[in-house]
């Protein structure tokens, strides 16, 4: 790991630290779950800025945080609390790669999170398949909207205020925000 590695690996997972300590990570949705997490965000956004190897650092550190201050039964199962965190940066770094986009890199980071938790305390027989059902539409949908706005508007302004970002290349722009497209031709004033 490069030095740039491990200073973006620490910030995240004290972001995802502290979205845990202080409530931050729940944001109030009108849905009957009556909110959303966003404390998968720190792994879809290491995944996304830094690879695979990041993403899984920092969501395994959010896997560890939940395992060890839950009160749901299920999450004190560390197959179910953990793994499924740190496949959450792994998904999304290889979503990303694929399409570039980093919408598309929470959404798919975003249900690895509610599908790896739900489907392991199914299979493991902490929960009813409809129950987690319930879970997966109530918790999951809102939770996969939230993540999409607020990765794409994180990594839009990173790629605006920071071009030379590693994961924004020119030929490769993020969410097809080109900066090049954003500048105004000599002489014809078009922005």
């Amino acid at each position: 790991m490069k030095t740039k590695d491990i200073v973006v690996s620490a910030l995240l997972a004290a972001i995802a630290i502290v979205l845990g300590a202080t409530g931050l990570g729940f944001v109030p949705v009108p849905t009957p779950a009556g909110r959303a997490t966003i404390m998968h965000i720190p792994a879809i956004l290491a995944g996304v800025l830094e690879g695979p190897l990041v993403g899984a650092f920092v969501g395994g550190i959010f896997g560890l945080y939940s395992f060890f201050t839950t009160a749901v039964p299920f999450l004190r199962d560390p197959l179910i609390a953990i793994v499924p965190r740190i496949l959450i940066g792994v998904c999304a770094a290889f979503a990303f790669k694929a399409t570039r986009s980093s919408g598309i890199a929470a959404i798919v980071g975003t249900l690895t999170n509610t599908g790896g938790v739900l489907g392991l305390a199914v299979l493991r027989g902490y929960l009813p398949p409809k129950v987690a059902l319930g879970i997966a539409v109530t918790h999951g949908l809102p939770e996969v909207v939230v993540a999409f706005l607020l990765v794409v508007l994180i990594t839009r302004g990173l790629v605006k205020h920071f071009p030379q970002l590693r994961f924004h290349t020119p030929d490769h722009p993020v969410d097809g925000n080109n900066p090049k497209e954003n500048q105004s031709p000599q002489g014809t004033g078009k922005v």
